[in-house]
């Protein structure tokens, strides 16, 4: 899978660049131990660092970053960035820009009265023939104060302008600041098709297979990463 960004030339060694998620995992996971006491089971146990799902779900694709700090007082959003001219018309200049409250009425993240945040992308992006392209949230980054909407784009297609990322900021109180390089939206390609549903019960082979991997899975820590894991990928930029 090819996937080029592109920039107005004048920003091209300005803009931080889009990352594979892998690049982009938070300090907390970095830092949190791998083994934890349970007061249930009365010894250590491992922890969602030692779950590679968890790990590969928040290490899966590219993360787009925010282009600058943004200093957040009560609601009230601000920055300080002096760019160069521009050579692309009909541009955006801004990091950030905003959705009216209207937009998000009927949603069960509408609170009547504020407005939805959209960070605005300064790239964009192209995909192969018959992929879209899945925006969403950082995953499992609960600590964000803003929750990025989801958002699922024909991205084959629409290659012409950024694709910009709604999101709806969580934390009125929030004072300080939103430093550059913080991922606002994880994005992945997925094919566009449509998936055939099977239902069907489990053949005795199956139920046997079924019993056999349950036993092996309890007994034996770290099956699924030895045995099943598929690592993802290793991804270039150029």
């Amino acid at each position: 899978m090819k996937i080029v960004f592109r920039c107005d030339p004048a920003l091209l060694d300005l803009l931080p660049r889009p990352v594979a998620a892998r690049q982009a995992l938070p300090d907390w996971l970095r830092a949190m131990p791998r083994k934890a006491y349970s007061e249930v089971h009365e010894r250590d146990i491992r922890t969602v660092k030692q779950c590679p799902p968890f790990v590969d779900a928040m290490s899966h694709g590219f993360m787009v970053l925010l282009p600058c700090d943004v200093h957040v007082e009560r609601g009230m959003f601000s920055w300080a960035w002096e760019l160069p001219p521009l050579t692309v018309e009909e541009h955006p200049s801004s990091p950030i820009s905003f959705h009216a409250a209207a937009q998000i009425s009927g949603t069960p993240f509408h609170d009547g009265h504020s407005s939805a945040l959209k960070f605005n992308s300064f790239w964009t992006i192209e995909l192969e023939e018959g992929w879209s392209l899945f925006a969403t949230h950082p995953v499992n980054r609960d600590d964000l104060p803003f929750r990025s909407l989801t958002g699922l784009v024909s991205a084959d297609r629409f290659t012409d302008v950024g694709i910009n990322f709604p999101a709806i900021w969580l934390q009125p109180d929030f004072q300080g600041v939103l430093p550059k390089g913080t991922p606002v939206a994880q994005c992945f390609p997925v094919p566009r098709v449509q998936s055939t549903l099977i239902f069907e019960g489990l053949s005795h082979e199956r139920s046997l297979a079924y019993s056999k991997l349950v036993k092996e899975v309890m007994l034996t820590p770290g099956i699924y990463r030895k045995r099943f894991r598929a690592k993802p990928d290793q991804s270039s930029g150029q």
